[in-house]
């Protein structure tokens, strides 16, 4: 499978209108959606939900974005248990940083290149995740 895990940050990008990065966000979407597919899991539509009343709203959005939803494997959850295991041995601090270890598990468990803007957790603990950011 190939395709384009989207993180959290860059759909809100664009939901929200952010000054500094809807711009760069939309078009780094619209380029590569030409050619692959673009993907969300439940973790990233959990936190874009936030911004939406109702359900049917968000899932308008999703699909006018041209997301589709992936299932987070096993294989994934167990990858991001280890890996954030890692981070808290190696004095990890945040406590809110589970989300992307499942982000990044899963994109390196399917192969998928990840879109993002918080590039260095992901490079440190998925080194084999190719990661589109700002540069």
């Amino acid at each position: 499978m190939k395709g384009l895990l989207v993180d959290s940050n860059i759909i809100l990008d664009l939901f929200l209108d952010a000054p500094n990065w809807a711009d760069w966000s939309e078009s780094v979407l619209a380029n590569y959606s030409a050619h692959t597919t673009l993907y969300i899991n439940p973790i990233v539509y959990s936190e874009v939900s936030v911004g939406f009343e109702k359900i049917e709203e968000l899932e308008s959005a999703l699909l006018k974005g041209g997301f589709q939803m992936l299932e987070v494997p096993r294989e994934a959850l167990f990858l991001a248990g280890k890996a954030y295991l890692k981070y808290k041995k190696g004095k990890g601090k945040k406590k809110s940083a589970l989300p992307d270890f499942y982000i990044g598990a899963h994109a390196a468990v399917l192969d998928l290149d990840l879109i993002t803007r918080d590039e260095r957790r992901y490079r440190t603990y998925f080194p084999t995740v190719r990661i589109i950011c700002p540069e």
